[in-house]
């Protein structure tokens, strides 16, 4: 028998299962489509980032600091723009806006902004064309949802601090700016030349400094003359506390992150393919059952196991080949809705362009995955032998250990070289493949385990549709393992997605006691404390707590510069970002309630008079602990501080563990009474309005009185994150939706594959009397268990994946939300039993003449 039997042989053993075999092919194209979708973006998105690097920044170089700009580094800037560099500069800060007119305020990020930036690409705004006209007077350009919360419109005026500038238009993209940045905060641009009207910047406020060079021009050449640059003026710029970002640099944090988005989003799709794959073999399984005698028959005509093996794994092939093909497709028009549902992460426009290699070998994975998955059931074939034509109930011994074993460690090895392939690195992708293997095992157990239950405690005083409709989970052709596989990963990837959203919400509800502060009140300035007070005692509310802030640098760790410390690259374990942060520090003599002492002990002597160490000792100060390790120090280690001009050594006499999550005025680091007393500082008062009429009446009065205030509404910063976490879930459910979509296709198939026998069961009950009723009955109690089961196992498995990524990832207290949970689990089991009976409805209300006939044929 020759290759061209091979190929005749599959072609006609396929007639009578092409529908059946469709819906694999359905779900294989759903996986395929998962990954050419993501992965194809993912490439759309490195190009654009690539072709637009310059346009990111918007300039060849950028120069930023906590600080105004050194004189040295002033001296060093003019003397570039005196040879024709053009520059830049731009001063942001946060404070608050009010709208004249309709008297609403609303806590903003504004931007000061000189120069002709950008110098690459441009800034989008409605009407067209006003970023030009921005220098020309007091304007502000602010983002679209600000004139919504202030009921503003353009022409309004907006008083920003002491002084007034007009709306000239909203602003549109901006380059390098991610739209989310603007959540908590949202951008008004204004001239620069009028910062120091608005009088906002003052001793203790947080301001951040910019200088946007465009390198181009003045005799350089572009982008390739910043890293030589950032060489020659190392030393100043380092010195000066001065950071760059280039062109290159920018491009790569870029990329990275964006990369690193859609692997993760890429292996979402990757489980929606395996689930494709558990699809395939679930057919193949029962396809290989029916088709025995079949195999048998060739054998007896002189059809080698080999060609008879080839025969059945070329269709499973072309199965593969062909859901592969319709995932392409569907992958293709998937991604050109990709950049607008991700259009919010996105810095730049991205143009949807197919990648063919992409394609091809998202192509190539979907068909080795049908392979793979079908080669272990296919096995069974080679074990056929050609007596079973002549006597069924010969039993055949099953397919040689080796060839198992093989077959399996293969497929293991596939589904680790692709999970490693589509994480953002090996570690993250052999974990993902270790996960995926134990959840899979738990699933495969649980319904082995269910089946080994039933059969053993079987409920003999039951209804006779309850016995009847348990024993079906355990009768030959029975669906118990690929239900609970496919469904059970389904509501695994859902319900660990909702767990980690509900806990990172939950973190930041606001405790609506009385003595919870929801509005908080800062940059309140020495001289203006008194008044804060009374205008919100004034008010009836009560002044619940009154916290000073400090702002200082470190100058010595352990009695060693921080400069020295910086050039020091040998000790890896400490970082940098510590050495150079401006801290806000404060003082006093309790622990508040998000945060406990885990190493040392919290001071009780009495505190010093005067600014500087006591007599007796130098300065106690409790540290947070992951501060503490970022900076390699601990208990008994000493610290020395800049406080405007004054260095104050101090001692670590205790570390703090503190819960960022809540939202109260958490810090780094703690000083003992009577150190900083004296040292020039600014002040946070809290309170509380219980109604948010009150607290946009509290915070409109605190801007007219002193317009350098600021106070947010906690609430409004929690449905700020509220919202964003629901941005980031918005492109995890979208790929989480093929998984789902995959699990219930191989639940129908699963269905579908064991129609035949099912159908002679159905004609069985009919002819001994059995009504349409009871059929229905037992068919309803198999798929509640199994729906049942498959929600609880999915739960379970997601309840400790949740608790994993909640306690280790982003270390929060983790909390079960239960009854949501359990809704979940409900719906799971009421779409399993929809989903069971629609596909078996047939089955009950055919006549059994009708369906012997179709047997037959």
């Amino acid at each position: 028998m020759s290759a061209p039997f091979t190929l005749v042989m599959a072609w006609r053993e396929s007639r009578a299962s092409r529908r059946r075999l469709t819906l694999y092919m359905t779900s294989i194209a759903l996986g395929v489509a998962a990954l050419v979708s993501i992965n194809s973006f993912r490439m759309n998105v490195a190009a654009a980032v690539h072709a637009e690097s310059r346009k990111l920044l918007g300039a060849d170089l950028e120069l930023r600091s906590r600080e105004p700009f050194n004189d040295s580094v002033v001296a060093m800037l003019d003397s570039l723009e005196a040879g024709g560099t053009p520059i830049s500069y731009l001063t942001s800060f946060s404070s608050m806006a009010l709208a004249t007119a309709s008297g609403r305020t609303r806590f903003v990020d504004i931007r000061a902004i000189s120069g002709e930036f950008p110098y690459y690409g441009r800034i989008e705004t409605d009407p067209e064309g006003r970023w030009s006209l921005l220098q020309d007077d007091r304007f502000a350009l602010v983002d679209p949802a600000l004139l919504v919360q202030l009921d503003a419109h353009i022409g309004d005026t907006l008083a920003i601090g002491e002084s007034a500038f007009v709306i000239l238009g909203v602003l549109g993209r901006i380059p390098g700016d991610v739209g989310l940045q603007s959540a908590f905060g949202p951008r008004i641009y204004i001239p620069r030349s009028y910062v120091d009207e608005t009088g906002l910047i003052r001793f203790g406020s947080r301001v951040a400094y910019r200088a946007y060079l465009d390198l181009s021009r003045g005799g350089t050449e572009g982008p390739t003359a910043a890293e030589p640059f950032i060489e020659a003026q190392r030393a100043l710029l380092t010195e000066h506390g001065v950071r760059w970002d280039t062109v290159t640099e920018r491009e790569e944090d870029f990329a990275e992150a964006l990369d690193v988005m859609t692997r993760f989003l890429g292996l979402v799709g990757l489980v929606a393919l395996l689930l494709g794959g558990i699809g395939v073999a679930s057919a193949v399984h029962v396809f290989i059952k029916n088709k025995l005698e079949t195999v048998a028959v060739l054998r007896c005509l002189g059809a080698t196991q080999r060609i008879v093996f080839f025969v059945y794994l070329l269709q499973a092939a072309v199965m593969g080949l062909i859901g592969s093909l319709m995932g392409t497709v569907l992958g293709i028009v998937v991604q050109l809705k990709l950049p607008a549902l991700l259009g919010g992460f996105l810095p730049l426009e991205v143009a949807a362009t197919i990648h063919w290699p992409t394609v091809v070998t998202a192509l190539a994975v979907g068909v080795w995955v049908a392979v793979g998955f079908a080669l272990l059931p296919l096995l069974e074939v080679r074990a056929i032998s050609p007596l079973q034509a002549l006597r069924r109930e010969f039993e055949a011994s099953g397919p040689r250990l080796r060839s198992r074993y093989v077959a399996i460690v293969l497929l293991l090895v596939s589904v680790v070289v692709l999970a490693v392939w589509q994480a953002p690195n090996w570690q993250l992708g052999l974990a993902f493949a270790g996960a995926l293997a134990v959840g899979t095992s738990f699933l495969w157990l649980t319904a082995w385990g269910l089946v080994r239950i039933t059969r053993r405690v079987f409920p003999q005083r039951a209804r006779y549709v309850i016995r009847q409709g348990v024993a079906n989970l355990f009768r030959p052709h029975n669906q118990t393992v690929a239900v609970i596989l496919a469904v059970g990963a389904g509501v695994f990837l859902i319900a660990t997605l909702y767990i980690v959203q509900r806990n990172l919400l939950d973190q930041i509800v606001l405790d609506n006691t009385p003595l919870r502060a929801n509005l908080v009140i800062f940059d309140v300035q020495q001289d203006q404390q008194s008044g804060v007070e009374q205008l919100v005692s004034d008010r009836g509310l009560p002044v619940l707590s009154v916290t000073p802030l400090v702002p200082a640098r470190l100058a010595r760790l352990n009695g060693v510069l921080t400069d020295e410390l910086l050039r020091d690259t040998s000790n890896t374990s400490r970082s940098r970002w510590p050495l150079t942060r401006e801290y806000r520090h404060t003082y006093r003599d309790t622990l508040v309630s998000s945060e406990e002492v885990v190493a040392g002990t919290w001071w009780t002597e009495a505190p010093s008079d005067s600014l500087g160490a006591p007599a007796s000792a130098v300065a106690r100060i409790s540290v947070e602990e992951d501060l503490a390790d970022e900076l390699d120090v601990g208990v008994g280690d000493r610290i020395t501080w800049d406080v405007q001009g004054v260095q104050i050594e101090t001692e670590i006499t205790s570390l703090r563990q503190v819960d960022w999550a809540r939202l109260e005025t958490n810090f780094f680091v703690v000083f003992e009474p009577g150190v900083l007393d004296g040292a020039p500082q600014t002040v946070v008062v809290l309170t509380r309005a219980a109604r948010p009429l009150e607290r946009a009446e509290v915070q409109r009065d605190l801007v007219r009185a002193f317009p350098n205030v600021s106070a947010v509404d906690l609430t409004v910063v929690q449905e700020t994150i509220d919202t964003i976490i629901d941005s980031v879930s918005v492109a995890i459910r979208f790929m989480a939706f093929f998984s789902i979509a995959c699990g219930l296709i191989v639940l129908v198939g699963s269905i579908a594959t064991s129609r035949f026998q099912r159908a002679k069961e159905s004609v069985l009950l009919k002819t001994l009397g059995a009504r349409a009723r009871q059929i229905s009955e037992i068919m309803l109690t198999e798929y509640v268990v199994l729906g049942t089961l498959a929600g609880l196992t999915g739960i379970a498995l997601a309840t400790v994946a949740g608790w994993g990524l909640v306690t280790f990832l982003f270390e929060m207290d983790f909390r079960v939300p239960g009854w949501r949970l359990a809704m979940i689990g409900v719906g799971t089991a009421g779409v399993t039993v929809l989903v069971g009976l629609l596909n078996s409805r047939q089955l009950v209300r055919r006549a059994p003449l009708a369906v012997l006939r179709e047997m037959g044929e």
